[in-house]
């Protein structure tokens, strides 16, 4: 999937979380980083094309160890241990990031180093996607919208 279609579906999950997390700030801007971050190995990607992760692409390819629970649940008991804070933000996007890239035929490996791959049949940046894409803006603007009638 493309970055667009992560982020509107990560910015869902903030929403629904945001009313119940003690440091909302923070919050969203590390779920939006983190739904970002298992495509630091694609030099087309939105952080993959900066020179820092250019290095790290020589050493794994896309879709293998970055889009795996494996490498999520070490990073999330890390930072548990050491950063709380970073802890359920990180988790919840990236987790959502794994989720919707295995719908697509690309698909995933869950458990890397395990061969053994998840797929969908959503072609990346093809129609459906697009449509998908859509559909998560319009009910991320309801559900800010239900949000902020909330508030008030």
């Amino acid at each position: 999937m493309l970055a667009k279609t992560h982020l509107a579906v990560s910015i869902l999950a903030i929403l629904l979380f945001i009313p119940i997390v003690t440091h909302p700030i923070s919050f969203v801007i590390i779920a939006l980083v983190a739904t970002l971050i298992p495509d630091i190995d694609s030099g087309f990607s939105t952080f993959g094309k900066r020179p820092t992760f250019r290095p790290l692409q020589v050493f794994v390819k896309h879709r293998g160890l970055f889009h795996s629970f494996t490498f999520l649940l070490l990073i999330t008991v890390f930072f548990v241990l050491f950063l709380p804070v970073v802890a359920l933000p990180l988790f919840l996007a990236y987790s959502l990031h794994l989720l919707v890239d295995s719908f697509t035929i690309e698909g995933i490996r869950p458990f890397y180093p395990s061969k053994k791959g998840v797929s969908g049949k959503i072609r990346t940046g093809g129609k459906f996607e697009t449509g998908f894409f859509a559909a998560f803006v319009i009910v991320d603007i309801l559900m800010f919208f239900i949000l902020m009638s909330n508030l008030f």
